[in-house]
């Protein structure tokens, strides 16, 4: 089972393929002409090329839908429902806040910036945009999965705070692993049904 997937809703654009066994990944960082998920496509058909392989040897796509960049979540979304529909694969999306709570090998707590005072949250019992005071409370003694612009206010908030911007998680193969698994436990894969989780609305801007 060929599985592709990708993530342009963090920090980088994440590609990852996996035929679940082996993962072959790699990461784009934005440069200074362009954002990261301008890089998606030529990542993915670089990828495929690594393995000898076209996209009609996919059985299944996978991505982040979010939260995080608004352009990072259209990218995701568009460029993963375009494969999906033309390939007639199955697509999973999956939740960047579940992604996150897992590079420690747990659940973690996830908390990244969401502005406007306030972070997206992700834990067993609550799962949106709430204000940071709230979370200043909810973190304290705990280990939370955060990003550096959260960092310091956590630390202070008496949490044990890590950013994953700080270090080479994969996170593209972790969307994998948790895409297989939901495969695995029967999960709608038409994709007609995935939807972007932005969790607040875009911004608006008088001219």
């Amino acid at each position: 089972m060929n599985i592709l997937s990708f993530d342009t809703c963090l920090d980088k654009t994440y590609v990852t393929l996996s035929d679940g066994k082996k993962y072959i990944n790699k990461v784009i960082l934005s440069d200074g002409e362009n954002y990261h998920s301008a890089y998606l496509i030529s990542t993915i058909v670089e990828v495929l090329k690594l393995e000898n392989l076209t996209p009609q040897d996919l059985d299944y796509i996978s991505t982040d839908i979010g939260p995080g960049s608004f352009t990072g979540i259209r990218a995701c979304a568009t460029v993963a429902r375009m494969l999906a529909q033309q390939l007639n694969i199955g697509l999973v999306g999956v939740s960047s806040l579940e992604i996150l709570s897992e590079i420690n090998g747990g659940k973690d707590i996830v908390a990244l910036d969401a502005r406007k005072n306030k972070a997206y949250f992700y834990d067993n019992e609550i799962k949106g945009a709430i204000e940071l005071e709230e979370v200043d409370k909810l973190v304290r003694n705990k280990r939370v999965v955060t990003d550096d612009s959260l960092y310091q206010r956590l630390k202070e908030s008496g949490a044990e705070p890590v950013s994953y911007q700080q270090n080479d998680y994969q996170l593209g193969e972790i969307l994998t692993k948790i895409a297989q698994e939901k495969i695995q436990s029967g999960v709608d894969t038409d994709w007609r049904k995935l939807k972007p989780l932005y969790i607040q609305p875009p911004p608006v801007f008088k001219k």
